[in-house]
């Protein structure tokens, strides 16, 4: 079997095009799966999307065009062919190209803040929510900050988020761990 290739700290999207490719709620769906550590077939994906394998195939190699997504080792026989993700993190860059701005926003929102609000909800509905071990929280809070602060602040999430990491997916993680979902963001705050 080929030895399959490590994994990027991130996958960073500046093309306008690369970040409207992700706009699709399949796409999303897939990608939080094959982020999230998972190597799925066209076919697995597709069932975990209510698509056709040809049409899951047909939004897989849309982002590997982008380097979003990349074929994993094929199978024994062959016939598989697996999907993954080639980073432990996708990343829309604020220092998108021109133009790129309101698609990355509207992105974001579709990508992120959909699947937070359904997470939430999920979160509420359980008997997880009254738990008092502080292992789930939520916070929205406005700090004033310089942009040097701003992105001092960026890279120490992203820094602590890392260190919490640990590589760790589906299919390896200790027994007791839980998936537990991460959302970050950071705007200024139109005046």
């Amino acid at each position: 079997m080929a030895r399959r290739a490590p994994l990027k700290k991130e996958v960073t999207l500046t093309d306008p095009k690369a970040i409207r490719a992700v706009a699709h709620p399949a796409r999303q769906r897939i990608i939080d799966e094959l982020y999230s550590g998972a190597v799925l077939t066209a076919t697995e994906a597709a069932r975990l999307c209510g698509l056709t394998p040809s049409a899951m195939s047909y939004h897989l190699r849309a982002l590997e065009r982008w380097g979003i997504v990349v074929r994993d080792n094929a199978s024994a026989d062959g016939r598989e062919r697996p999907w993954r993700a080639p980073a432990r993190s996708l990343h829309i860059s604020s220092q998108a190209q021109a133009g790129a701005s309101k698609v990355a926003a509207e992105t974001f929102a579709a990508a992120f803040i959909g699947p937070l609000v359904q997470d939430i909800q999920a979160w509420a509905a359980s008997d997880r929510s009254g738990r008092k071990d502080g292992s789930s929280d939520m916070a929205k809070d406005r700090l004033w900050l310089t942009r040097e602060e701003a992105k001092e602040l960026n890279r120490e999430v992203k820094a602590l988020l890392e260190r919490f990491d640990k590589g760790r997916t589906p299919q390896n993680h200790p027994d007791e761990a839980e998936a537990m979902n991460v959302f970050w963001a950071l705007f200024l705050k139109q005046q």
